[in-house]
């Protein structure tokens, strides 16, 4: 059986911790075996996890016979990484095991020099983070995760998920994946990276700016073909003077901000409407279907179709399962590595 061993550093993200615990050891077999055992080690016997403390079974020498290391992230991502971790990272990593940081836990695997060299991605708020304190690293924050083979990184929180069930697709095909990917309730490979999460939204003005009458006109004429003169005119102000009082209170031009708005009033029409693209794209201002997509996908890294499907309304009859049918409910207990004195 594929041993999956979980390191909880000193102030561990539970969210980032219980994903690998949920998903793997969720995971049977064909013939209903569970396809991992999953243990949880930790450097000391008491784990600062935030809003509790964690207690795990296992040391360190737990890491020594896995299959897959996974570092869950942790709120702690500039302190200096234990040098015994560190070690036990890199011994595990010229045995060749598999090791896979979760969202920040790509800083500690960083510390440790393994990723050197290597593609990895961690969550877009802390990419530019992790490039500044590891310049051999080519830090991609747009992708949910990299697959360097041995070495893997995943973007924040839910790409976790998305991660691990890549992982159980290479090692026991996309059938036991897929059959994962559905009692997680989450597709089996999303489109797009981590740009379609992040909220396209208006740049904030100070309460009682010059500009916010300004602003609140553009918002309620987003839909209207406007040029650069239109809105200076609408201001009673030069071209220039309008650029120039967008760049000091907003920090873009003034086109720049009208086209940040139409694509966040666009993905909220395709989160609550069920209007045709063709008919979002005139709602918004943009002068053909072709433009507004183009301009969707270079914002948000994907098409208007498949946002919706990730984040629009469910049509009738798609809703959650009824009292009784959650995946999971009344299934056995899956197989966790619990070592004797670590209780």
């Amino acid at each position: 059986m594929h041993t999956v061993a979980v390191v909880a550093l000193d102030r561990v993200i539970p969210f980032d911790l219980s994903t690998p615990l949920e998903v793997f050891t969720r995971t049977r077999l064909p013939d209903g075996r569970p396809g991992y055992q999953v243990r949880v080690c930790a450097e000391h016997p008491e784990t600062d996890a935030g809003a509790f403390t964690l207690r795990a079974p296992w040391g360190l020498d737990g890491l020594r016979d896995a299959d897959t290391i996974i570092v869950p992230g942790t709120a702690a991502v500039t302190d200096p990484l234990s040098p015994a971790v560190g070690e036990a990272l890199r011994e595990a990593a010229e045995r060749g095991t598999r090791i896979a940081p979760i969202c920040s836990g790509t800083f500690p695997l960083a510390a440790t020099g393994l990723l050197d060299g290597l593609r990895a991605t961690t969550h877009w708020t802390a990419a530019d983070a992790l490039a500044a304190a590891h310049p051999g690293i080519d830090v991609d924050p747009d992708v949910l995760y990299v697959d360097n083979g041995r070495i893997l990184t995943s973007a924040g929180a839910a790409a976790g998920l998305d991660l691990c069930l890549h992982m159980i697709r290479r090692d026991y095909g996309s059938a036991v994946a897929a059959h994962a990917a559905r009692l997680s309730v989450m597709p089996l490979e999303r489109e797009g990276g981590q740009a379609q999460f992040i909220v396209h939204d208006y740049t904030p003005v100070p309460r009682g700016s010059a500009l916010e009458p300004l602003l609140t006109w553009l918002r309620e004429n987003l839909a209207r073909d406007l040029a650069l003169a239109d809105i200076a005119a609408h201001a009673g102000v030069s071209t220039r003077t309008l650029i120039r009082r967008f760049r000091e209170q907003t920090g873009s031009t003034p086109l720049q901000w009208l086209h940040r708005a139409r694509i966040r009033q666009a993905q909220h029409l395709l989160e609550t409407t069920e209007h045709s693209v063709e008919r979002i794209a005139s709602q918004v201002g943009f002068g053909s279907p072709t433009s507004f997509r183009d301009r969707f996908k270079r914002t948000t890294g994907v098409s208007p179709h498949a946002y919706r499907r990730a984040f629009g309304r469910r049509p009738p009859g798609r809703t959650t399962p009824g009292r009784g049918s959650r995946p999971g409910r009344g299934t056995a207990a899956v197989t966790v590595d619990r070592r004797p004195g670590r209780s």
